[in-house]
This record gives structure tokens, sequence and C-alpha cells, in this order.
């Protein structure tokens, strides 16, 4: 595996990680600033907005947010990369009720900006998971 190729299992395996515990500003900071979220039914998403929903989702009393990244190809062009995994993530309420999940693909376009891989675009496909 070449280093670039590890960079962004780390940014992915961080983004996990900083999601799960809540920690916001580690995941702003694995992104452009010009990022762009695209998920079905919904505008386009730029970074303020994230900042705000997750801020919001990061509250005491708010849900917990767990997930599982698979990446399944990675290809590497210069300073552009893109990344397409099996995601799942499940929110469960405080005090254990039953939660929500979701599971589908995604499709991540990176760029490196001073000599980091940040996401840059994201198409998240998610829908309901039953099970």
């Amino acid at each position: 595996m070449n280093s670039d190729e590890q960079q962004i299992r780390d940014l992915v395996a961080t983004w996990m990680a900083a999601t799960r515990s809540g920690d916001v500003d580690t995941v702003l900071g694995l992104m452009t600033d010009d990022v762009v979220f695209l998920v079905p039914g919904k505008p386009p998403m730029r970074k303020a907005e994230f900042a705000a929903a997750a801020r919001a989702q990061a509250q005491p009393g708010a849900p917990v947010i767990d997930g599982n990244s698979d990446i399944q190809e990675i290809r590497v062009s210069g300073d552009w990369a893109f990344l397409w995994s099996k995601l799942e993530v499940r929110v469960t309420p405080q005090g254990g009720e039953k939660g929500m999940k979701r599971a589908g693909h995604t499709l991540t376009v990176l760029r490196k900006v001073g000599g980091k891989w940040l996401l840059a675009r994201d198409a998240n496909l998610l829908v309901a998971d039953a099970s």
C-alpha cells in the first residue's frame, strides 16, 4: 500500500473515531473549506451547514453516532483522489432506546492541500436499514 493510500485510510479512520466521540473540530479539520456533501432528497450541504448540524448532534443528551466504513477502492492521481466505500451508520438515542441504522455506499473525492489529504466532495447514498 502506498503512502497516499495509507494517509487516506487514516483520514477515514480518524473521521469515524472523531464522529464516534463527538469531536466536531477534528472532523471539520479533515475537509476542505469548499467541501460539498450530496445526499438524496436534500440540497448540497457546505462546510458551514455541516458544522452546524454536527455541533447540534454533539450536544449533551444528543444521540450516539457510530458507524463502520469498509473502503472498497482508492485511486490517486496527483493531488486528487477518490474512494468508494460501504458505510453503515447507527444513531442511538441516549438511554439505549432503539435507534436508526442507515447503510449504503459513498463516493468521496479528496484533494491534497499542503501535503495533507482532505475530503473535498462526498456523495452519500445511505438508506434506512431495518437489520
